[in-house]
C-alpha cells in the first residue's frame, strides 16, 4: 500500500521558518516526482514545488521562489520543503503528492499538514 505522510507543520510568526517532510512508502519505482501542494482557505489547491527523483530537477511557483527549498533523500524516500521568510499568505494545508509520468495510476496524496503564519 502506497502511503505518504507529511509532518512539520505548525504555527509560526511572519518571517519565521518551518521544514516540512514527506515520507513515502509502499512502492519500488526509482523514477517518480514528489510535489508539494498548498490549499489556502477558500482557494484551490496549487502546486508550489516539485522534485524529480531521477535527476533532482526542481520546480517552484513564483510566489515561493527564493524563500522555499525542496530537497530529497531518495534512499529514505523522503522529501523536504524548507520554508523561510514565511508570510501570512503562506497559510494553508500543505499536501505532498507522488506521481509518475509512465504510470498515471501512480498518483497518491498524503493527508496534509497545517501551516499557519501569523502577522
Amino acid at each position: 500500500e502506497v502511503q505518504l505522510v507529511e509532518s512539520g507543520g505548525g504555527l509560526v510568526q511572519a518571517g519565521g521558518s518551518l521544514r516540512l517532510s514527506c515520507a513515502a512508502s509502499g512502492f519500488t519505482y526509482n523514477d517518480y516526482a514528489i510535489g508539494w501542494f498548498r490549499q489556502a482557505p477558500g482557494k484551490e489547491r496549487e502546486e508550489i514545488s516539485c522534485i524529480s527523483s531521477s535527476d533532482g530537477s526542481t520546480y517552484y511557483v513564483d510566489s515561493v521562489k527564493g524563500r522555499f527549498t525542496i530537497s530529497a533523500n531518495n534512499a529514505k524516500r523522503t522529501v523536504y520543503l524548507q520554508m523561510n521568510g514565511l508570510k501570512p499568505e503562506d497559510t494553508g494545508v500543505y499536501y505532498c503528492n507522488s506521481r509518475r509520468a509512465m504510470t498515471p495510476r501512480h498518483n497518491y496524496w498524503g493527508p496534509g499538514t497545517q501551516v499557519t503564519v501569523s502577522s
